[in-house]
C-alpha cells in the first residue's frame, strides 16, 4: 500500500456515497478518502470537500475513473456508480490493474452486483483473474441489530434448533434517481434494487454463524405495479424523471420465498418483500427470524426516538429519515443512521480485511449468488411458477421490466 493507511477512492458521488459511506470515514481508522469520481464532477468535488470539512482525507475529484485509480494515495475503490455502468466500470478498474496503471490492494461493489446473471459473472471472472482482494458491499448483514440477534438466537437454537423461517422487507415511497426507474439501465424495478437485500439477509440469518451451510433448492415469486402506474402517479415520474410507467413499467412491489436445504436435509425458508409504494415516516427495513422455541423483530423505524414539527415549524425542518415522506408531524429519528444500517460496520470490517491482504466475509461471490436468486426470482414471476434451481439456466437471462415486456401484474391472472 502507499502508506500504513488505506486510501480509498469512490466510483459515484450520488447518494449512497454522499450520505452513507463517505460519512463512515470519519470514524474508521486506518483508512481516508483519497478520491471521489463521477462523472458531474462537480458531485464529486462536493463529496471531497465534505471528506475535508469531516477531516476524513484530502480526496481528488475527477469524472475519470482511471484518474482515480492511478492516483498514489488511492489503494481501493468503492464501487457505487449507476448499475447500467458498473461492467464498464469494472472493466476500466481491472484493465489499469493489468496495464500497469493502477496498484490497488482491493475493489468493493455496491448492492446489486449487476443488472443480469451474466452481467455479474463477468464482473466476478474479471476480478478474481487478478490479484485484487474483493468485497461484495452488502449493508444489511452488517447491520447491529442483525448481528445482535442472530448471535442471540443462534445461541438458543443450539438446544431447541435452528431457526427455520427468516422474513425480510425494505420499503419506500421510490427511488431519487431517474436511472433507478429505468428498468434497462437499473435491470428491473424493486426487486433488483430491494430484494437483494432481502435475500441476502434471510439467508445469513438462516445460516449456521460463520459457515455458509444452506442450498438453496426453489423459488417462488409475484411482481406487480400497484401504484406507479395509476395515470396520477405516471404522469408524476413522467415530469420528474422522464420515465413512462404507463408502457414501460419496472415493477414496485415484489415478493418471494426462497427454500433452503439445511446438511441435515431438512428446509428452511426466507420470505421476502418490498415495495417502492410504502407511504410512511421514510425507509422502513423490518427483519424477523423464527425457530422451534424463539423469534426476533428488528424495525428501523421503532428507534425509541421521535420528533414532532408542527404546520409553522415545518418549513424549518431539515432531514430526518432516509425517504421521509414528509416534514411535520411525528417522525422517528435514527441517531446514526449509516450505522443502524450497517454502513460503518461494513466499511470498517472491507478496510480491515484489504489492509490484511484479504476478501472481505462478503465477497464478489456472495455478490454472484444474490443475482442468482434474483435472477431466479424474476424467472418464477414471469413463468408464474416454482422454479427449482437445480434445473435452471440463468444464462441469457434478461428480466421482463429490464428488456421492456413487463406488463404490471402477476403472470396467470386474467382480468
Amino acid at each position: 500500500m502507499a502508506t500504513d493507511r488505506l486510501g480509498v477512492g469512490f466510483v459515484g458521488a450520488g447518494f449512497i456515497t454522499r450520505e452513507f459511506h463517505a460519512p463512515t470515514f470519519q470514524r474508521i481508522r486506518d483508512a481516508d478518502v483519497a478520491g471521489v469520481m463521477n462523472p458531474t464532477v462537480s458531485k464529486a468535488e462536493s463529496v471531497a470537500d465534505d471528506c475535508r470539512t469531516a477531516g476524513s482525507g484530502d480526496p481528488i475529484a475527477t469524472d475519470d475513473v482511471r484518474e482515480l485509480v492511478s492516483h498514489e494515495a488511492v489503494d481501493a475503490v468503492w464501487i457505487a456508480s449507476p448499475n447500467h455502468t458498473r461492467l464498464e466500470t469494472v472493466r476500466a478498474v481491472v484493465e489499469a490493474v493489468e496495464q500497469g496503471q493502477a496498484e490497488l490492494e482491493g475493489i468493493a461493489i455496491e448492492k446489486p452486483l449487476a443488472r443480469t446473471y451474466d452481467e455479474a459473472r463477468e464482473i466476478v471472472d474479471l476480478v478474481e483473474d487478478t490479484d485484487l482482494n474483493h468485497a461484495y458491499l452488502e449493508n444489511q448483514v452488517h447491520m447491529p441489530g442483525v448481528a445482535k440477534m442472530k448471535e442471540l438466537l443462534w445461541d438458543t437454537a443450539v438446544g431447541s434448533g435452528r431457526p427455520y423461517l427468516a422474513r425480510s422487507a425494505e420499503e419506500h415511497s421510490g427511488p431519487h434517481s431517474t436511472w433507478f426507474w429505468d428498468g434497462t439501465k437499473q435491470g428491473g424495478g424493486v426487486l433488483n434494487d430491494m430484494m437483494c437485500h432481502s435475500h441476502k439477509v434471510n439467508k445469513h440469518l438462516l445460516s449456521r454463524p460463520g459457515e455458509d451451510d444452506l442450498t438453496p433448492v426453489a423459488v417462488d415469486c409475484n411482481i406487480s405495479t400497484l401504484k406507479w402506474g395509476r395515470d396520477e402517479y405516471a404522469d408524476e415520474l413522467a415530469e420528474e424523471y422522464d420515465v413512462d410507467y404507463r408502457e414501460s413499467p419496472s415493477e414496485d412491489y415484489a415478493s418471494a420465498s426462497v427454500f433452503y436445504e439445511t446438511p441435515d436435509g431438512d428446509l428452511v425458508v426466507g420470505e421476502a418483500t418490498n415495495s417502492w409504494c410504502f407511504v410512511g415516516s421514510g425507509l422502513r427495513i423490518t427483519i424477523e427470524l423464527l425457530g422451534p422455541e424463539y423469534s426476533g423483530t428488528i424495525n428501523t423505524l421503532e428507534s425509541g426516538t421521535d420528533v414532532f414539527f408542527s404546520d409553522r415549524a415545518a418549513e424549518e425542518a431539515g432531514y430526518v429519515v432516509e425517504k421521509q415522506a414528509a416534514d411535520r408531524g411525528s417522525m422517528p429519528v435514527l441517531a446514526r443512521e449509516g450505522a443502524t444500517y450497517g454502513y460503518l460496520d461494513q466499511n470498517e470490517h472491507v478496510v480491515e480485511a484489504f489492509r490484511a491482504g484479504e476478501n472481505a466475509s462478503e465477497d464478489l461471490t456472495d455478490g454472484l449468488e444474490v443475482a442468482t436468486l434474483v435472477a431466479a426470482s424474476y424467472l418464477a414471476a414471469e413463468r408464474g411458477e416454482r422454479v427449482t434451481f437445480d434445473s435452471v439456466d440463468l444464462e441469457g437471462y434478461v428480466p421482463e421490466p429490464a428488456r421492456g415486456d413487463f406488463e404490471a401484474g402477476p403472470a396467470g391472472l386474467e382480468r
